[in-house]
């Protein structure tokens, strides 16, 4: 029997999704996105787009329930920072509270964001405008010295191919793993995918979980 037809539910660095049988290392959701007939019809719901653990108390999600949040899936947390999603504070609480308290360190606030003010501002940085179900076009990017940004972050090479800092390295992304690309740019300035606050995160503290592509 030949396999099922994957949904569009993967997750590239730019938000999109798409109909791929990888699945990668983690879920997540960004509120229910399919019709009464589980046909997928929006990109996103709602401002909570959080990440999640593939597996939590032995809890089971419908794939494409209407009226229910529509699972998501990640290559790793790189991708899912790139995308504009955040830890989840129920399943990942360790995660969430490291991300959380980095932001906080970033930006020099006496007390720690909310999740709702996370939620808010990440929804800010993500996309320019309307709704649909393919976003690249629509993504929000800036530019920073290459020498400043942390391991975890995303860039665009030649504005359009995402690359993942780590190790001195640029890894270029696929769906199945990040593939070794080239040394990480010395000097000068590079567009940036993953949102301002998640590269804060990145840059006080917060450490992602990466696809063993990148150590192997």
């Amino acid at each position: 029997m030949p396999p099922a037809s994957p949904r569009p539910n993967r997750v590239d660095p730019f938000g999109d999704l798409h109909a791929v049988h990888e699945r990668g290392m983690f879920t997540g959701n960004r509120g229910c996105l399919v019709d009464e007939t589980g046909q997928t019809v929006r990109h996103h719901r709602g401002q909570l787009w959080i990440t999640c653990v593939t597996s939590y108390r032995e809890w089971k999600s419908p794939l494409d329930q209407p009226g229910h949040w529509t699972p998501l899936f990640f290559l790793d947390d790189a991708v899912a920072l790139a995308a504009g999603h955040r830890p989840c504070g129920l399943c990942r609480r360790g995660d969430y509270r490291a991300y959380r308290d980095a932001v906080q360190l970033g930006s020099g606030r006496g007390e720690s964001p909310s999740a709702t003010e996370l939620n808010r501002t990440l929804a800010s940085e993500r996309l320019k405008r309307g709704r649909g179900l393919h976003r690249a076009r629509d993504r929000k990017t800036w530019t920073a010295a290459a020498s400043q940004l942390p391991d975890g972050a995303v860039i665009l090479v030649g504005d359009r191919h995402p690359a993942l800092i780590a190790e001195n390295h640029l890894f270029a992304f696929g769906f199945g793993g990040w593939t070794l690309l080239d040394e990480r740019p010395p000097r000068g300035r590079v567009v940036v995918l993953t949102p301002p606050t998640s590269v804060m995160a990145l840059s006080r503290g917060y450490t992602p979980r990466l696809h063993p592509s990148v150590s192997g």
